[in-house]
């Protein structure tokens, strides 16, 4: 069985060929900081730190897939698993140095992924100047 978490977020994490380090480590910090949980008032002002949140990383190459010609998508933007997986692994060791508890999935599985949006909020994260998506 791969990771389980009850409360925090779930990254969907995709990578392209030029991908780096620094996108990974911009990607931690806003993930890190981001504050996604509501307050008494329902004002999205609590991070993950406060309030006791985990992470489930799972790698998901599919987020750049590109449909806008034909029936089938095209996933020439993905890196392949030789470049993705040293980054996948690279982020999740960069996550859990933030001392955050931190679940995976398994790279490059068929997996059944099921969690409850509460909220919902779903965000694609993604730096200007790269083209990570989270």
């Amino acid at each position: 069985m791969s990771g389980r978490i009850e409360s925090g977020y779930v990254l969907l994490v995709g990578f392209t060929h030029t991908d780096t380090a620094a996108e990974l480590r911009w990607m931690a910090e806003k993930i890190i900081g981001l504050r996604l949980f509501a307050d008494t008032e329902g004002k999205l002002n609590y991070d993950l730190a406060e309030r006791a949140g985990a992470l489930l990383v799972v790698s998901q190459f599919t987020l750049y897939a590109d449909v806008k010609k034909g029936k089938r998508p095209s996933f020439i933007n993905a890196a392949r698993p030789e470049i993705a997986a040293p980054l996948y692994y690279q982020f999740v060791i960069l996550l859990r140095q933030c001392g955050l508890d931190v679940q995976t999935g398994e790279f490059g599985a068929d997996m059944e992924v099921a969690l409850v949006n509460d909220g919902p909020v779903t965000i694609w994260l993604e730096r200007e100047a790269a083209t990570s998506a989270l």
